[in-house]
């Protein structure tokens, strides 16, 4: 999950036909149906049917270009940026392209949105779908013409003889002629593809193709769908977020609402979602919304049902105490001899707070069976999986699931889960197509919400730098329970662990000893189980690293943009490797001097009560890493403690911003998002229950707050890097950093409320 191939991997293990069946049926670029090295070429195999996994673009005999976006469009407008890639190897006019999000057939391959991962792991093979598409145009042209293919060259749709002069368009190429082009994989990866300054479409800030259709309304969203005969299903809330089970169900009382359809209870899936629902049904939303209302239920609150906030943070703490728990994740150096022999000790524990994703449109789906086949119409960052999960649930062939892919309403990692799928359930028990939306309320209490962390970090300062850092993260573990098969060996080889739950630990300062334990923490696991949320985990690490070093410059007398520069020497593993990390740390280093730079660090005068911090992360993984810098400015009222953020500065290396206008608009909101986490947004448990309902008590960010920001986009021609998500982790610690500067009282716990920081100035 961490590296990029840039050999093409995926496609190595079949050949890549480029071709049609017939003379004006247009083109069409994917997998061969048939094993390596078989003779059959694109004609044939679209003839048998045998062209059928995994197709990335289609041409129709007019010239128009489709490309088939296997990622979910959850408002980053995805479909855009990948469509460049290819229409730029392709040399197609930009107004003969086209994008749209396939079902869930197994003909389109992996289908998985999360991690910033959507362009990083697809440029390298757009680019090349797209320079094959456009070989194959050209030989084909060059045949009709008469001439040599390699006097002639594609542009803007139209393939030219560099010596006569004369040209075919691709609509008259595609319309009078077939293709049937085999590329081997050899040939895919010698393909010569343009280099960072000789592009024409990408690096352009294009509009996204889907947004006339989100402003005239013809988008459709997953609460969009409506379909014949459809019944509206409404959860009735578990009195605890896991392990409750539904004994009985009293309706009586519901039976006179006008509408009403019926209650059944579904017991716990095969999936584990729960251990058990209860779904009123109605003609109308309001009918079974009212059922749910007044039905009464009679529950088992299951084992999870005395759980608090205060539990989880308490066998955090426990878990840390206890050395020989949990796994090694770095270990390099000797960190027991350098602690030992330091001038100055530091040590501190860090907490971060239970977040919830907070989407616009709540978990939703449409379920029905027509003639043995089931349709799921919902909007998921994961179609495979959404299709794989229902089929279990329902213990029917995968073959027998299609998920019709919508467009979703903001998704923050939480469109990941697959618990909606028990639609499918309640669909199944009233024998008629269901919609089923949840509350605010169910989106909240059932959330799979970021877990809560505790980290403790002790270091040590020797002739004034770190040379030492012992650093223990323990939360409750997403991997673990939602993709185990992407779990990571532990360095100490004692077992698995969740690599997004400790991403970031392993940092690019040049520390010479290192030791990061990582452990999960199975109260917060059991009892309000742990999913991904944006910035997937490492906003807890980076935010432990980022305040650390700070206290560690502080300490040391030294100022910490100082401190940060010194141990960015970009030697050993922190030199980087081709593709994504080339350049090391130095790229980090880069980008901490631009924003500290744009933001006027050190330079600029601050009124009283006002000061910047900064923080500089590589997120997300060692791997796939992007460089992200970011000040804060912010100023303290001395009388409340509240902290105001007036600016934001974020300087990020993105390498190749295939859209630049999309980087800056994903840059802003995730700048935004991780203000908000860490300053205001708070999920408590409390008796197995999350305490908070609606945004009046789940309080994020609101427009009036937001300050001002300043982004710079850093392109050096490098491998894209993804830029959604990154910028989440750089803020918080930024924030905490700055309030340190302007009060010198530190916070070390989200959210950092005007409470917080009174009591650590009255103990500064």
């Amino acid at each position: 999950m961490t590296k990029h191939d840039k050999n093409l991997k995926g496609i190595t293990r079949r050949d890549i036909l480029v071709g049609s069946a017939v003379a004006g049926t247009g083109l069409v670029v994917g997998y061969s149906g048939l094993p390596l090295g078989s003779s059959i070429g694109a004609r044939d195999a679209l003839a048998a049917g045998t062209f059928n996994h995994q197709l990335f673009l289609t041409m129709d005999s007019s010239g128009t270009a489709t490309v088939h976006i296997t990622k979910a469009e959850i408002g980053q407008h995805i479909g855009t940026a990948l469509a460049q890639a290819v229409a730029e190897e392709l040399e197609v006019d930009w107004n003969d392209v086209r994008i749209d999000y396939p079902d869930s057939d197994p003909k389109w391959g992996l289908m998985i949105t999360g991690g910033s991962w959507s362009v990083n792991w697809t440029f390298d093979r757009n680019s090349r779908i797209g320079a094959s598409a456009r070989i194959a145009l050209i030989e084909a042209a060059a045949k009709m013409m008469g001439v040599p293919a390699a006097q002639c060259s594609a542009s803007n749709s139209v393939v030219t003889d560099s010596v006569s002069g004369a040209n075919r368009t691709y609509s008259e190429i595609l319309s009078q002629t077939t293709i049937d082009r085999t590329f081997s994989e050899d040939e895919m990866k010698a393909l010569t593809l343009k280099k960072f300054g000789e592009y024409k479409v990408v690096g352009k800030s294009i509009p996204a193709l889907d947004i006339p259709d989100k402003l005239t309304g013809v988008a459709r969203y997953g609460i969009d769908v409506f379909v014949p005969n459809m019944v509206y299903g409404q959860l009735i809330t578990q009195p605890t977020r896991f392990g409750a089970v539904p004994l009985s169900a009293d309706d009586s009382a519901a039976k006179s609402i006008d509408g009403y359809v019926g209650v059944k209870i579904i017991p716990g899936d095969l999936r584990g979602f729960n251990t058990g629902y209860v779904v009123a049904y109605g003609e109308t939303y309001w009918a079974a919304e009212k059922a749910a209302a007044v039905i009464k239920v009679d529950w088992d609150k299951g084992p999870h049902a005395n759980v608090s906030s205060e539990d989880m943070t308490q066998s955090s703490r426990d878990i840390i105490a206890d050395d020989s728990k949990g796994f090694a994740w770095v270990i390099e150096g000797d960190t027991t001899t350098a602690l030992k022999n330091a001038d100055t000790i530091v040590e501190a524990e860090y907490q971060t707070s239970t977040g919830y994703h907070g989407m616009m449109e709540p978990m939703n789906m449409v379920a029905m069976e027509t003639n043995g086949v089931w349709h799921l119409y919902t909007g998921t960052q994961w179609p495979s999986n959404m299709r794989d999960s229902a089929a279990a649930i329902l213990e029917v062939d995968p073959k027998n699931v299609i998920v019709h892919q919508q467009y979703s309403g903001t998704g923050f990692g939480r469109r990941n889960e697959m618990d909606i799928a028990i639609v499918a359930l309640a669909a199944r028990a009233i024998g008629r197509p269901v919609k089923l939306c949840y509350t605010r309320e169910q989106d909240i209490g059932f959330d799979y919400h970021q877990s809560q962390s505790v980290q403790r970090v002790k270091g040590s300062i020797k002739d004034g730098k770190i040379n030492a850092m012992e650093h223990d993260v323990v939360t409750g573990w997403a991997l673990e329970r939602a993709a185990p098969g992407f779990m990571a060996e532990s360095v100490d080889k004692k077992g698995k662990v969740d690599q997004f739950a400790v991403n970031g630990a392993d940092h690019w300062y040049d520390i010479p000893n290192h030791y990061v334990r990582t452990a999960n923490n199975y109260v917060i696991a059991n009892a309000s189980p742990s999913g991904f949320l944006r910035a997937v985990a490492p906003n807890w690490t980076w935010w432990a690293n980022e305040c650390f070093v700070d206290e560690c410059a502080h300490k040391a007398g030294i100022d910490p943009l100082d401190m940060r520069l010194s141990m960015f020497n970009a030697t050993g593993k922190n030199a980087g490797s081709a593709p994504n990390s080339i350049g090391g740390s130095h790229r980090l280093r880069n980008v901490l001097l631009i924003a500290a730079g744009k933001a006027g660090y050190g330079v600029k005068p601050m009124p009283e009560n006002t000061a910047m911090g900064i923080a500089a992360v590589a997120s997300q993984e060692r791997g796939s890493p992007t460089w992200t810098a970011g000040i804060v400015e912010v100023h303290v009222d001395p009388n409340t403690g509240q902290p105001t953020v007036n600016k934001l500065t974020i300087a990020m290396d993105v390498g190749t911003a295939v859209n630049p206008d999309g980087v800056k608009a994903q840059i802003e909101g995730s700048s935004l998002y991780g203000l908000s986490r860490v300053l205001y947004e708070d999920i408590t448990m409390k008796d197995g229950a999350i305490e908070q309902g609606n945004f009046d008590t789940w309080t994020p960010m609101r427009i009036d707050q937001a300050p001002d920001i300043d982004v710079t986009i850093v392109q050096n021609g490098h491998y894209p890097a993804g830029c959604g998500e990154p910028a989440t982790t750089v803020v918080g610690p930024a924030v905490a950093n700055a309030i340190f500067n302007a009060t010198g009282a530190r916070v070390r716990s989200w959210p950092i409320t005007a409470e917080k920081v009174k009591a650590a100035m009255k103990g500064a």
